[in-house]
């Protein structure tokens, strides 16, 4: 399924051709058709796959290190960009971790400061980013318990919340921000609490505007929509399930769109690894589902993100390149009645690099794309197809292959306009638009 090869000199990990993952991921789904149909019996175990079917490759021996580097001629050191120049990059080794995953920001209104929360295989780093130029590494909060190649964090208030996943009992930690200030030396932290309602969680949303989290594809719920109370945020408690489908992510949100039926409810829109979903999480004791919807060609629906007028849904689906696409893809969905959703049509970026974690950032999109790095789009008229790539970073410069080695998560909300990449290899980046 995967060897070693080199690739400008460096020993990198093949991930799956087109032909061999379509062959693999055609197994797998004639395995759960063969189980579902339960060879004549009543209630049959179902395959569960708790991420897609390739797992992330071993960092590679030498990443590139490079500080503040203009975007020049279409370069940046050894990077290539468009619009998009490098502040600064802190490798993995001096993070502490041997491979990287999620990313989010904090930005300490008290101090004025911003700090890059970034997951590693083997906990959390800190690092202030508020001379994008000049990084400090704070410390880190270690795993709770087994290293994972999946960790997310998400921030509420002055908290940060981490969860893993395939990670034995880790549940969530809940660690206080306002410790990173005024450290002068860097720290191996403790969690201030963990939240123990779960233990394996692949990804976390939190809708800010109620103080309501939602743990996702966890051990509970049955990897529906675990809902979480964040009223205290050092105490987090129990508030319900939704537990009809998988969720694999979801954004959680006050409804501000042109659907009377739904304003002012609070709804979560899914990505539910074979379908997008929206659910009416209101009363916590009685979620329901609005409406749902699916494509053709649809592979692994992994993540997406609300337009700012809640009139569209943009949706990275990540083994759609593998088993289908000759390019990059960005599903369109107009949601403006949200009891019938429709799907409109499909943007093919001119790169192949497979899709992974994208956000939305007044009428631009900022994805990370595994091997090809940052992408930065931007749409007029999604109706009218409107929709173009305005910048770039490749953070990944060992190749632009489909796979999933490169760019793993995007943070574009900072205050300052500096944006924050995850590398899996590379480690973290702080960029800045031209």
């Amino acid at each position: 399924m995967s060897r070693w090869v080199e690739r400008r000199g460096v020993r990198v990990w093949r991930s799956l051709n087109q032909s061999e993952a379509s062959s693999f991921v055609v197994a797998v789904l004639l395995a759960m058709m063969l189980v579902g149909c339960g060879g004549g019996g009543s209630n049959p175990e179902p395959i569960v796959i708790t991420s897609p079917p390739v797992t992330p490759p071993p960092p590679s021996p030498e990443p590139p290190t490079s500080s503040a580097q203009p975007c020049e001629n279409g370069q940046a050191d050894e990077f290539a960009c468009q619009a998009i120049s490098l502040r600064s990059q802190v490798p993995l080794n001096e993070l502490g971790g041997e491979s990287g995953n999620d990313i989010w920001g904090w930005h300490d209104a008290d101090t004025d400061r911003e700090y890059a929360l970034m997951g590693l295989n083997n906990g959390t780093a800190f690092v202030d980013i508020s001379d994008p130029d000049n990084p400090v590494f704070i410390g880190r909060l270690p795993t709770q318990s087994a290293n994972s190649a999946w960790r997310d964090i998400k921030v509420y208030q002055n908290y940060a919340y981490v969860v893993a996943d395939q990670a034995g009992a880790h549940g969530m930690q809940v660690f206080d921000l306002t410790r990173l200030r005024d450290q002068s030396a860097t720290q191996e932290f403790t969690a201030d609490t963990v939240y123990g309602d779960i233990e394996n969680t692949h990804n976390l949303a939190i809708n800010e505007d109620t103080g309501f989290m939602y743990a996702l594809l966890s051990n509970t719920c049955e990897a529906g929509l675990h809902m979480i109370d964040l009223s205290i945020p050092n105490n987090p408690q129990f508030a319900g399930c939704h537990m009809t489908v998988r969720t694999h992510d979801s954004q959680c949100v006050v409804y501000a769109g042109t659907d009377s039926d739904y304003v002012d409810r609070e709804l979560c829109f899914s990505s539910n690894e074979d379908h997008f979903e929206v659910v009416d999480v209101t009363e916590k004791s009685s979620p329901m589902t609005i409406s749902s919807l699916t494509y053709e060609q649809q592979a692994y629906i992994h993540q997406g993100w609300l337009t700012e007028d809640h009139q569209y849904f943009l949706l990275g689906d990540e083994l759609d390149e593998l088993i289908f696409a000759q390019a990059t893809r960005t599903h369109v969905i107009d949601i403006s009645d949200l009891d019938a959703p429709a799907y409109l049509y499909v943007f093919e970026h001119e790169t192949q690099a497979t899709d992974h974690n994208l956000y939305v950032l007044g009428n631009r999109i900022f994805q990370a794309n595994y091997s090809v790095g940052l992408r930065v789009l931007e749409f007029d008229d999604l109706a009218s197809e409107e929709m173009t790539e305005i910048a770039f970073f490749d953070t990944f410069p060992q190749h632009n292959d489909v796979s999933q080695t490169g760019a793993w998560s995007v943070y574009p909300y900072l205050p300052s306009g500096n944006i924050i990449v995850s590398d899996i290899q590379n480690g973290l980046f702080v960029l800045s638009l031209d």
